[in-house]
């Protein structure tokens, strides 16, 4: 069997998986904020725990990753992993072949691979998370771009200050944990409680649904944009409060209102939720190591 991570702001998310994607065990750990040693000694003592049983390690991370060298850039809110060779480190500690690929990616991968948009030659997968992530499907390809950037959707800009320059990008418009933190400010509860958030919103609170109907409404903005960009054949939405059905109503309603005031917008996007939901990191990162060790 294989294990596999993902490495989130919050928790660091393993499974041990067999070759064709059935995942036999999972659970998470917080993930640590000190140095990439500590981080990597954690992965470590899980995979000493079936060590005689683990074929491979394959990783889901954030930030630009060289998937050849397994060197990390920019590691999103782990900033210790820039310039660091997780992979390298993890293969040295544990003596198995390691991969890495970035997160958006991976998710990408999953859905292409076994999930939702598995068949379509041209697909979009839209991560709704701390940022804006995601990962693109071309002619039945994973495309990555010249400096691997292809897919980063939180680093798009929707607004640029005339006086300063500075930019307001995607990643905080589109964040799905700011949109939980600020009803939970409203609603005065543990902002790291998305259940109760969702609570509120299921439940038609004015407060909560007004701000979920914000946050929809941008992610509808990018959406559209995608679309024109791209024209992929379909767009799938992950992350973890993809599981909500009322997010993917959310955002088909906040498209439908936005074509309804501007009817100049042709664009027709197909938009369903990736199959995998919140643990389409890992089917992706399995899919890749797959890929490159075998």
């Amino acid at each position: 069997m294989y294990l596999v991570f993902d490495i989130g702001g919050t928790f660091v998310k393993h499974a041990w998986m067999t070759a064709d994607g059935e995942m036999l065990a999972d659970g998470k750990f917080e993930t640590p904020y000190d140095s990439p040693q500590d981080l990597v000694n954690k992965m470590a003592d899980l995979f000493f725990q079936n060590s005689n049983q683990v074929k491979g390690i394959a990783v889901s991370c954030p930030g630009t990753i060289d998937v050849d060298t397994g060197v990390v850039y920019y590691g999103g809110s782990l900033r210790y992993l820039h310039n660091y060779n997780l992979a390298k480190a993890l293969q040295e500690k544990c003596q198995v072949p390691v991969s890495i690929e970035n997160d958006g990616k991976s998710a990408a991968l999953a859905e292409w691979w076994l999930g939702s948009v598995k068949g379509y030659r041209n697909a979009v997968v839209v991560i709704l998370g701390t940022g804006l992530g995601g990962g693109l499907i071309i002619n039945d390809k994973l495309h990555r771009g010249k400096d691997l950037q292809a897919g980063e959707f939180s680093l798009l800009m929707d607004c640029v200050n005339q006086e300063n320059n500075k930019a307001s990008v995607a990643g905080t418009s589109g964040s799905a944990i700011n949109m939980i933190n600020q009803i939970a400010e409203q609603k005065q509860f543990d902002k790291n409680d998305g259940e109760t958030a969702f609570r509120y919103i299921n439940d038609g609170d004015k407060e909560a649904t007004t701000i979920f109907n914000h946050y929809c409404k941008r992610i509808a903005f990018w959406i559209l944009n995608i679309q024109y960009i791209i024209d992929p054949d379909i767009i799938a939405i992950g992350g973890g409060i993809s599981v909500q059905p009322i997010v993917l109503k959310g955002i088909n309603q906040a498209i439908e209102a936005l074509k309804q005031a501007n009817p100049f917008h042709q664009a027709k996007p197909h938009v369903v939720t990736c199959a995998f939901q919140n643990a389409a990191n890992l089917y992706g990162a399995l899919y890749h190591h797959l890929n490159q060790h075998n």
